[in-house]
């Protein structure tokens, strides 16, 4: 198997065991000062709204600490919830931060969600303080449920984050958490009825954090991108947490639109890019038309050196694509990546390969709320591009339950990343631990034989034949993932036969704007512009099919006229009805 350098991550709390902490991790809180202590004056928390501003570690601990302080002296002490809700953005950051150092717990809320499914999430939390962004503070005021409301958005300054404070020479005492002691409580569905909160303690988190880096080395240097939600335990931990633990600078990025995105990538310098399978699509598919549209002769040229390129990293681990298309990596604002990681969804094969030919070291991760989440992340030393990563023994452990034919059963874990529980659910929390403890994923996978995963889907997702196979909607859906033409594919069973019960596979695809430019048609229910869209659509269907066993073919397609729903980290949210 595959493992790191002996030297460790984490060696370096040894000199500040026994003064800045005590534990065998140290706190979040304990963990940041550390890094303060060890890069005072590099770049911590960086905006561009619109234009850059950057905030020291040193300065980001003070405006923590003062925000802390204000929050103790208002009632906030240890085990006390404290709700935020908004854009990613330094405030934001700040407020999570402050929480933890006043002894609290930090309850991030979807800023996605609608008001009432907020307030829902709040009346279950029941936190003391809500600091939420501009758009929704004024509704907030009027429906607090006994929760004090205070911004985010320097708009309203009375009640800004950045100007509470406590008057001058008051002292306050901040409480301090154990690292056994709940640090976040994440919702990560049911947003109407009861909600389901996964509670990390503050050793999850840290732990995950360090464990995760005998995978992949960080150094101060580095620029992360928060792009994507921070209140998702993905962007949390593998940008947020990952990045305040080596003294790296974050990048809050308030929005996924293209123009703003490549800015912020471009002037930001960033080097750690985090994002899920559809950002990666969307910016990998705008490169290859770029390489396309100057003709089959170039684009001959680039795959062949692209072939090289990708044997050349396999043979060497040395990555030469970096410079063999500088101009190109320039042009999509990503010259400045040295690494890029997927999670939050499976990714083709074939995009991952492709930005490794680019010169872009691209890995997978895997994980879960519930397990803080990263429990697996694909070294770039040695990666493999159809696994979802390399699990992270001896410092935890990974079995395969009641394995199939293939091999492939429940991914079942342990270790120190897994969660508490479920916020007030002791039914549902011993339902997903078996009884000899470990935790039940509901994925279904394999590993090999050194300790890679290999996912096939989700279990309640599976799709059983008529002929007794098991097919997983992720891998149909997969193999979609380069179709411009095609938005949206979610992947379901459909009942054939009612008596059998026997399942045929059904494809839900909403069509892209690019189909209906390149058709010359607008999207609109006109006959003729449904038929010639049907059509685009079946040939692609048809065309993949041909790659797929007999059984897995999918043999009924669905245009859909409007987008499915989908999550703030840009997965369909699944149907279960099967009809």
């Amino acid at each position: 198997m595959y493992t790191a350098a002996k030297k460790l991550p984490w060696d370096f709390l040894k000199e500040y065991r026994g003064t800045l902490f005590n534990g065998e991790w140290p706190t979040i809180p304990e963990m940041v000062r550390i890094t303060a202590a060890r890069f005072p004056a590099r770049p911590c928390f960086t905006d561009f709204n619109p234009d850059k501003t950057t905030r020291t570690y040193e300065q980001a601990l003070a405006a923590v600490e003062n925000l802390a302080r204000w929050l103790t002296a208002n009632g906030a002490e240890r085990g006390v919830h404290v709700a935020v809700s908004g854009k990613n953005s330094s405030e934001w950051a700040t407020v999570y931060l402050a929480a933890l150092f006043a002894g609290a717990v930090i309850v991030p809320i979807d800023y996605g969600l609608h008001n009432a499914e907020i307030e829902n999430l709040l009346n279950t939390a029941q936190p003391l303080f809500f600091f939420v962004d501009e758009e929704k503070i004024a509704y907030f005021k009027e429906h607090s449920c006994g929760t004090r409301v205070y911004s985010l958005s320097d708009k309203y300054p009375e009640l800004y984050v950045y100007n509470l404070a406590v008057p001058d020479g008051s002292a306050v005492e901040l409480d301090r958490a154990d690292e056994e002691d709940i640090a976040a409580i994440l919702f990560t569905s049911g947003t109407t009825g009861t909600p389901k909160g996964v509670m990390l303690t503050h050793r999850n988190l840290v732990s995950d954090c360090y464990i995760a880096q005998t995978r992949l080395e960080l150094f101060e240097t580095d620029v992360f991108y928060a792009l994507l939600p921070i209140h998702h335990a993905y962007t949390m931990l593998a940008v947020f947490i990952e990045a305040l633990s080596v003294g790296a600078e974050i990048v809050f990025g308030r929005t996924m639109a293209v123009s703003r995105m490549l800015k912020e990538l471009r002037e930001g310098q960033i080097t750690m890019l985090l994002g899920v399978p559809l950002l990666f699509n969307k910016l990998l598919a705008g490169i290859l038309n770029g390489i396309r549209e100057k003709g089959p002769v170039v684009n001959g040229a680039m795959k062949l050196l692209r072939g090289i390129s990708f044997t050349a990293k396999r043979l060497t681990g040395r990555n030469p694509g970096k410079k063999l298309f500088a101009p190109v990596l320039k042009k999509a604002s990503i010259s400045s990546v040295r690494i890029a990681i997927c999670g939050g969804g499976p990714l083709a094969a074939s995009v991952f390969r492709i930005y490794n030919e680019l010169g872009i070291d691209f890995i997978q991760g895997y994980g879960l709320t519930e397990t803080s989440p990263i429990i697996a992340l694909n070294p770039k030393e040695h990666f493999k591009v159809e696994s979802v990563g390399q699990y992270f023994a001896p410092y935890m452990q990974m079995r395969i339950a009641d394995p199939d034919e293939n091999g492939i059963g429940e991914v079942q874990v342990k270790g120190p990343m897994v969660m508490e529980g479920y916020y007030n659910m002791p039914e549902e929390t011993i339902a997903v631990f078996t009884g000899d403890g470990w935790f039940k994923t509901g994925d279904l996978g394999k590993l090999d034989s050194e300790g890679y995963l290999y996912l096939a889907g989700r279990a309640k997702n599976l799709i059983v034949t008529e002929g007794g196979k098991n097919v997983y909607p992720e891998e149909l859906e997969n193999a979609f993932q380069l179709e411009t033409d095609i938005e949206q594919i979610t992947v379901q069973g459909y009942i054939m036969n009612r008596e059998t019960k026997s399942e045929g596979i059904e494809a839900l695809i909403y069509p892209s704007d690019a189909l209906y430019q390149r058709l010359g048609k607008p999207r609109s229910a006109n006959a003729d512009t449904q038929t010639a869209v049907r059509a685009e659509i079946q040939y692609i269907v048809d065309k993949l099919n041909r790659t797929f066993q007999p059984y897995a073919r999918i043999s009924r397609i669905t245009i859909l006229d409007a987008p499915l729903e989908m999550t703030t980290t840009k997965k369909v949210k699944r149907a279960q009805a099967k009809t």
